[in-house]
């Protein structure tokens, strides 16, 4: 359902939290995240135009999280890179549609409008803070792990 860009913007995000609020190199967010550096690259330029990091340039440069995880909803990640495309029209283009959907292109929406709810009430801290015993793509403290 989602983008392999949605998949990547959300591991750059994952890891730079977790190494906040030490700023990291594309490589070594590539490396950590196992993204292609050049397709990471043109993420990170996304998440930064829209605030979700920012960058800086020299030698302790790199990329950071804009905002705590506390305050970054995963929606804005995803919106960032790939907004979910409501359907608020006909999909096919029938005039005698408007805007009042079919049964079908309705219960669509019903779907899109659930994630999109979702992740608007989800935040990184929330998803960060979730206990797992899955070992995770990114270098998490042990403590949190193991919880």
């Amino acid at each position: 359902m989602f983008s392999q860009t949605v998949e990547y913007a959300l591991r750059a995000v994952v890891h730079l939290a977790h190494q906040s609020p030490t700023a990291r190199t594309t490589d070594q967010i590539a490396e950590a995240t196992l993204v292609p550096k050049a397709y990471l690259s043109k993420v990170l330029q996304n998440l930064n135009r829209h605030g979700i990091v920012n960058s800086q340039r020299g030698v302790h440069g790199g990329m950071t999280l804009a905002k705590l995880p506390s305050e970054l909803t995963i929606l804005e990640v995803v919106n960032a890179v790939e907004p979910i495309g409501r359907i608020h029209t006909c999909p096919l283009g029938l005039i005698s549609h408007g805007v009042k959907l079919c049964p079908l292109h309705k219960r669509l929406d019903d779907a899109l409008a659930t994630v999109e709810a979702a992740f608007s009430n989800t935040t990184l801290a929330e998803v960060l803070a979730e206990p797992t015993t899955s070992i995770p793509l990114c270098e998490f403290p042990l403590a949190a792990v193991n919880t």
